[in-house]
């Protein structure tokens, strides 16, 4: 199928004029996180019966019109596996979604072994996908022919595939089970996500390092982001996290040490070998004010009652998961066990005002779930 081009906003007045209304459209995006840094939407894919649209948003940087498509009550937003694509158009773009249907979520509830698009689109549709560029820098322009097929398939077998998988959760019996998990999906904000200042705290090792080692790491952790944002290119792809905590090990002071160290290639120390040494001076010369200490984390005390309603969930779950053919972190997952277990529902009622206890849950086991409880 060719595609429709869509870099400038004229062209994507006339996309919105003649998608409005339209029953369903499949989405998809691209980005460029594994090559750029910070990463940006590079493609956002649209499909409808009979006819694909590639949307360019680094020619037409306002999204803010395709709301009136995603926010429309009477359109489907198709999307797979859709939940970064959604982090995307909501936080970057502003975009609001009034209806969606995952295919992923879809196959989840239908208790498929495996739920990438190209292995449901074989199963269902007998359909095989182009092979995958998801590792392209998809902010290259023009795209590559093999890139522009691959954007279609995305999105253009999307529809057929919803109908199939509707058909079958229609069949057993779970189709408001998936259009209730929808909705959330749907209604879920997405805020700006905040800098951490103590993200280096969560390196793997972090936390065995003593309170200079711990210096040397925020320090050298702040060198990589602004390396990162220099540079155009991700974080992990200047250093890795693990060359982080052993150069905070290692306490390098010259060149002749970081030579010693895994990943400081010769053209690594000649690139940045003085900005790495001099990072770990300032570190070292910092008065012992300044060293971060890592709170340690209390261990949760749990009361007695809510763990032995704990396990008592987890049992049930045990014998139910294979009953119901789904996998556990979808039939109960654990943090909705605790949820469930801290709040000590008596009632169906009560059950149902647990946060994040669906409706479907409580229709489909709710009583099973009060007589575990009751059993403690």
């Amino acid at each position: 199928m060719t595609p429709g081009w869509v870099q400038t906003a004229g062209e994507l007045a006339e996309l919105v004029r003649a998608l409005t209304a339209v029953p369903e459209v499949a989405v998809d995006t691209e980005g460029d996180s594994l090559h750029h840094y910070p990463a940006r939407l590079a493609l956002v894919q649209l499909g409808a019966p009979g006819a694909v649209w590639l949307v360019d948003p680094l020619a037409v940087e306002d999204l803010g019109p395709l709301g009136a498509i995603f926010g429309d009550a009477r359109t489907t937003t198709v999307l797979h596996a859709g939940d970064n694509d959604l982090v995307d158009l909501k936080r970057r773009h502003g975009l609001p979604f009034a209806r969606i249907f995952d295919t992923s979520v879809a196959a989840r509830f239908l208790g498929a072994p495996a739920l990438g698009l190209d292995v449901l689109l074989t199963t269902y549709l007998g359909v095989d996908l182009p092979p995958s560029r998801q590792k392209d820098d998809w902010s290259e322009r023009p795209l590559s022919e093999a890139q522009r097929r691959y954007a279609v398939g995305d999105v253009e077998h999307l529809l057929p595939l919803k109908a199939r998988l509707v058909e079958e959760l229609t069949r057993v019996g779970r189709l408001a089970w998936v259009e209730e998990e929808c909705a959330a999906l749907a209604a879920q904000v997405v805020v700006e996500r905040p800098i951490d200042p103590a993200a280096y705290a969560g390196l793997k090792g972090a936390r065995e390092l003593a309170p200079r080692g711990l210096a040397i790491l925020r320090e050298l952790h702040e060198r990589r982001e602004t390396l990162a944002r220099r540079l155009d290119r991700p974080p992990f792809k200047v250093f890795n996290d693990e060359v982080l905590v052993k150069l905070a090990l290692a306490v390098p002071g010259d060149r002749e040490h970081l030579a010693q160290l895994p990943g400081m290639s010769p053209r690594v120390i000649g690139r940045w070998g003085d900005e790495l040494l001099a990072t770990v001076a300032r570190a070292l010369a910092l008065p012992e004010s300044e060293l971060p200490v890592l709170e340690r984390r209390p261990r949760a005390n749990v009361p007695a009652a809510v763990r032995r309603r704990i396990e008592s969930l987890r049992v049930w779950r045990t014998e139910a998961t294979p009953r119901f053919g789904l996998e556990p972190g979808v039939l109960f997952p654990n943090r909705l066990i605790g949820t469930v277990a801290e709040a000590g529902p008596r009632d169906l009622d009560a059950l149902a005002r647990v946060e994040g206890f669906r409706r479907w849950r409580v229709e489909a086991f709710g009583p099973e779930i009060l007589a575990a409880l009751a059993r403690t």
